[in-house]
């Protein structure tokens, strides 16, 4: 378990740049919105805080972190901001920062890849650091839930079937936008029925938190826990900043990941 004191010295952490390090106004009111978040009577944190406090504390006690995907840096719905690109760099050219880069002396490596909208080769290629990284938390986001469609070889073929067929467990996470909100037919539906029929015998497992602390959890139990397992969570849109899916701070510190039968 976290403390609470811990949770917001990484948070301080997190959304404090270096000196020479100017910030875009939509980041910088992101870092204060945050800070004042930690800070308040409330001590409510948005599923984007705990998402990233969650890779901060991994980080922090040394494994590494990987994460895929178009538009990853900052979230393909604005709400990530793993790369602070730094304004008016003095260098003349574009020089980036990433927070998760400097949680700690000694930390995990965390890695954070921009890729193309080639989803079988990409998700083929992070399905194979997994296994080369036990230690490495592997994650692939898809811009929508429905790209995964673009996929589907490597988890039918690999992700939901080689531990059966050769032995090679992995822990390979795939963060899946899911929810009909008005985008169209190709941006609403990651397929839930489909990943359900795959997760037959323990094979995989296939998550939708509904709150921060969820996502936090989840997050942790996929590196921490002592064996491997796929793991694919359905992630909402709109509720990545929404007030109804923020959590106390206290729930990141003391709480676990719950099941549905375990919250009723």
């Amino acid at each position: 378990p976290l403390s609470l004191a811990h949770l917001r010295a990484l948070t301080a952490t997190l959304t404090t740049p270096p000196d020479d390090v100017l910030l875009h106004d939509v980041v910088r009111k992101l870092t204060e919105r945050w800070r004042a978040a930690v800070a308040s009577d409330s001590n409510t944190v948005d599923w984007c805080l705990a998402e990233t406090l969650a890779y901060a504390s991994l980080l922090e006690a040394g494994h590494g972190v990987r994460i895929s995907g178009m538009d990853v840096g900052r979230g393909t719905f604005l709400h990530r901001h793993a790369v602070w690109h730094v304004q008016e760099p003095a260098s003349g050219h574009v020089d980036t920062y990433v927070p998760l880069q400097h949680v700690a002396p000694g930390q995990g490596a965390f890695d954070v890849v921009n890729s193309p909208l080639a989803e079988e080769a990409v998700l083929g290629f992070e399905y194979g650091y997994s296994l080369a990284e036990p230690h490495t938390l592997v994650l692939w986001e898809a811009q929508f839930g429905d790209f995964a469609n673009g996929a589907q070889v490597i988890i039918d073929q690999f992700i939901a079937s080689a531990e059966s067929k050769w032995q090679r467990p992995s822990h390979v996470t795939l963060l899946l936008p899911h929810g009909y909100e008005g985008q169209g037919p190709e941006h609403s539906s990651a397929r839930l029925e489909r990943f359900m029929q795959l997760a037959a015998d323990n094979n995989m497992q296939i998550v939708q938190p509904t709150n921060a602390a969820q996502i936090f959890h989840v997050l942790r139990r996929q590196a921490l826990r002592p064996y491997r397992k796929p793991l694919v969570i359905m992630s909402p849109k709109s509720l990545l900043r929404s007030p109804i899916a923020a959590s106390p701070l206290d729930d990141l510190a003391n709480g676990t990941f719950q099941r549905s039968e375990e919250r009723r």
